[in-house]
């Protein structure tokens, strides 16, 4: 069998262990994270790897003396998920193991998309000792003494999420940076008030300025260029069809791999939220990438682009150089549809072992 073609049977394998018949939800903590990481282990021994695990569920197979090239991705998923998203970039790892004899680990975290808690990186933080004690004392768990001991480099491959590679009809691009971004939750309140005694004139709306908020999110992003603001969420507690909303709650997202104009963005949008009381929840800085040695496995005209979705390269980057590939996928992300093409991931397995061999 070749090489991706074991990749794609492999994925459809890992597709089964789920906690929702007929669909693909595997979050931290479940037995089907546990299986799914079971079974890898049984890959890597297959590959010759001495496997080891942490307290979080993390799983590393490592091989040779030394400094290592670490390789990888996640294992979790997001509620009705795609097979591809992190799952890819173990397999293919992988898949340099067994055509390789170089220094190599091959890592799959345990929790990258923060279904069960809505955290981030759980996995790769708890993997470099970054986890604190307030989430050690909410996982239950003590991570003690990290698997993460130096490395080479990390280098992830990983599905694009996107429509940039399909639209230029490239198999492969090569990441320069993974964007900064901000998660906010925003709460707007006005005034609760009944809708058919309350003249308009002397309404105080929350939803309402929190709708003239949302528009000014979408016109921002939409006149700054590379930049991408999304509001998600948004819920009126206590809402009702008789009640002028008194609160409304949503959340806030915006991203760029310019920290100065993600802040810029963000400044503007708080002066046009007007009293709204701003939550941070999540921020991390734009992510650079090395980029050369990769697009030189790739070619002379290697695609290049700015991931907008995070990685497990934005923990690592903090630790050693970091590199990603990206595939072509099709039918968007975070879905059943998420597709592969295996002519992309034969491409992206030869590429991937060529890199390894370069650093």
């Amino acid at each position: 069998m070749n090489a991706a073609r074991r990749v794609l049977e492999r994925a459809d394998e890992l597709a089964g262990f789920t906690e929702e018949p007929g669909r693909i939800t595997r979050p931290l903590g479940t037995a089907a994270l546990t299986g799914a990481t079971e079974r890898v282990a049984d890959w890597m021994y297959e590959s010759g790897l001495e496997t080891a695990t942490d307290a979080l569920g993390n799983l590393v197979g490592r091989r040779g003396e030394g400094a290592r090239l670490l390789m990888g991705s996640h294992l979790d998923s997001v509620a009705d998920a795609g097979r591809y998203d992190g799952v890819l970039g173990v397999l293919v790892a992988l898949e340099v193991a067994d055509a390789t004899h170089i220094p190599l680990e091959v890592v799959a975290f345990a929790d990258e998309e923060g279904l069960r808690y809505g955290s981030t990186f759980l996995g790769s933080r708890a993997f470099v000792g970054q986890l604190t004690a307030d989430e050690e004392a909410m996982l239950g768990v003590s991570i003690g003494s990290p698997l993460f001991a130096g490395a080479k480099a990390y280098f992830e491959v990983h599905i694009e999420q996107g429509p940039v590679l399909e639209a230029l009809d490239r198999p492969l691009g090569v990441v320069t940076a993974i964007a900064g971004q901000s998660r906010y939750a925003l709460t707007f309140v006005g005034r609760a008030d009944h809708a058919g005694t309350t003249p308009m004139a002397l309404r105080d709306d929350a939803l309402v300025a929190a709708a003239r908020f949302v528009l000014a999110v979408e016109g921002l992003a939409s006149e700054t260029e590379g930049l991408v603001a999304t509001v998600g969420r948004l819920a009126v507690p206590g809402g009702a069809v008789n009640v002028v909303p008194g609160r409304v709650e949503l959340s806030l997202d915006v991203r760029h791999a310019d920290d100065t104009v993600r802040q810029r963005a963000l400044d503007a949008l708080r002066a046009l939220s007007g009293e709204a009381h701003w939550e941070l929840i999540h921020e991390h800085d734009a992510t650079p990438c090395a980029v050369e040695a990769l697009a030189a496995a790739i070619g002379p005209d290697a695609p290049r682009l700015v991931s907008g979705a995070g990685h497990d390269v934005v923990t690592m980057a903090a630790f050693t150089d970091v590199a990603l590939l990206f595939v072509r996928s099709t039918g968007g992300s975070h879905n059943p549809h998420e597709a592969v093409r295996e002519e992309d991931v034969a491409a992206a397995i030869d590429v991937a072992t060529r890199y390894a061999c370069s650093i």
